[in-house]
């Protein structure tokens, strides 16, 4: 079985015999339900699981349950030997968004509290924000993403010791020794290659099989393309959606790498705010991560940040990789000279850093250039900025020389990620692997999802 980290969150969650209901949250095909699964009937001999997506195109024996009892006859009748007490018993009711009463009817069943429940959904963000009562006090969302890179050298079996041993270089600013470094990169790569979606890493792990990856990675990426304008009811946003989507890895191309709006519907005079419901359906479906501009990179970022000048990343380094480059992987495990990977390293980044709590944003701003990644320095209550290399020439950096001159900033802390091995500071500059952002984790963040 693939190692997840969110597995000690549900585990903990439904021990905890909590009133609320905890519902996972993620794009499809990133393992939400196998996890659940696994879970629920290691914990309890009771385990009910009810796929909402495959009753409302069967049977539709929940598409009428309005009150809590609706509920329980139609529970009954696909597992009434199983409904004993709330100990004993776990109802997992799968893509729930698939019926909108039923996250209304969330606070009802939780107040009655005659079993445990826990839910999952791929576009829990919009269904929530169409249901007519939203269930607060009642609900605990738990965003779920792709296998991150740390989980993928699980898979691979890398050892807790080896990776603890890593993480205490990261924080003791050490490199790693040669042998370990060039493991690790090559490890690295491949996750380029087979990225995060666990079908993808189960494949790569048993069988090393690009073309049975490859098209693993094609068949998630025409899913998510069909799907991501699902719930959406007007046919004109619909093919919006499915256009920005399917714009996603071209955009990362340009030399901005924000989205050319008037591509969308080739209109020259549309802007960013034209689109702001097309751009949010597709974030909060979770197959894209947006990074959002800064220009004045004060503490906290999330007050400075804006809808213009938008970029969007994919969720899954391997379905990028894919688009990309086929089944050819020389440009990536090669390092070719000629490939020009900064694209690729840049969603790697943008991924763990999503994964691990942080909001993503960038620094834009006309006189200094660009910086690739700026994150919250909470300590400092300042920002750190992170730049991104996939070449030879990574000291090179203008953009980020100029930003932590700048003392208005108050920048204390900036990094570099490349493939350099050697970890070292110059001119206030931390220089670090690129494999370190899998230590990168927003503590505060994580306190925040605890409290509250």
């Amino acid at each position: 079985m693939l190692y997840r980290k969110i597995t000690k969150h549900i585990e903990d969650f439904l021990s905890s015999k909590s009133n609320r209901m905890l519902m996972i949250d993620g794009a499809r095909q990133i393992g939400k339900s196998y996890i659940i699964r696994h879970v629920g009937k290691k914990m309890f001999p009771n385990y009910i699981e009810i796929n909402m997506e495959e009753d409302k195109l069967g049977d539709r024996i929940f598409a009428e349950a309005r009150t809590t009892n609706d509920f329980y006859m139609a529970l009954s009748l696909v597992a009434g030997d199983k409904m004993k007490d709330k100990e004993n018993t776990l109802v997992f009711i799968d893509e729930i968004q698939a019926y909108d009463h039923l996250l209304t009817l969330v606070k009802f069943l939780m107040r009655e509290n005659r079993f445990t429940y826990i839910a999952s959904g791929s576009l829990l963000g919009i269904a929530l924000k169409n249901t007519q009562s939203v269930p607060v006090g009642s609900l605990e969302v738990k965003h779920m993403y792709p296998m991150d890179f740390e989980e993928f050298l699980y898979a691979n079996g890398v050892g807790e010791y080896v990776i603890e041993a890593m993480r205490q270089n990261f924080i003791d600013q050490k490199s790693l020794p040669d042998a370990m470094h060039n493991k690790i990169m090559d490890l690295f790569r491949k996750y380029l290659i087979v990225g995060g979606m666990p079908k993808a890493v189960e494949t790569f792990v048993e069988r090393r099989n690009i073309v049975e990856i490859r098209s693993l990675q094609n068949e998630i990426h025409d899913l998510y393309e069909i799907d991501c304008s699902k719930y959406e009811k007007e046919h004109n946003k619909k093919l919006k959606i499915r256009r920005i989507y399917e714009m996603i890895p071209s955009s990362l191309e340009n030399k901005k790498k924000r989205m050319v709006i008037k591509d969308i519907e080739d209109k020259s005079w549309k802007r960013s705010k034209d689109y702001l419901d097309e751009f949010d359906y597709l974030i909060s479906a979770g197959v894209a991560l947006e990074v959002k501009a800064i220009s004045t990179p004060t503490y906290p970022l999330v007050e400075n940040s804006g809808k213009n000048l938008l970029k969007l990343y994919l969720n899954d380094v391997g379905i990028l990789t894919a688009i990309y480059y086929h089944n050819n992987i020389s440009a990536i495990m090669s390092d070719l000279k000629s490939i020009n990977l900064g694209t690729v390293y840049e969603t790697v980044v943008a991924q763990e850093l999503k994964a691990h709590g942080y909001g993503l944003y960038y620094y834009d701003n006309k006189k200094n250039g660009e910086v690739d990644f700026l994150i919250d320095d909470v300590d400092n209550l300042s920002n750190i900025p992170l730049e991104v290399k996939s070449g030879k020439n990574y000291s090179i950096h203008s953009a980020l020389n100029k930003f932590i001159a700048n003392t208005d900033y108050n920048i204390k802390k900036a990094y570099v990620l490349s493939n350099e091995q050697r970890v070292y500071i110059e001119k206030g500059i931390i220089y670090i692997p690129i494999y370190y952002i899998m230590f990168f984790h927003n503590v505060s963040n994580t306190i925040e999802q605890f409290i509250d």
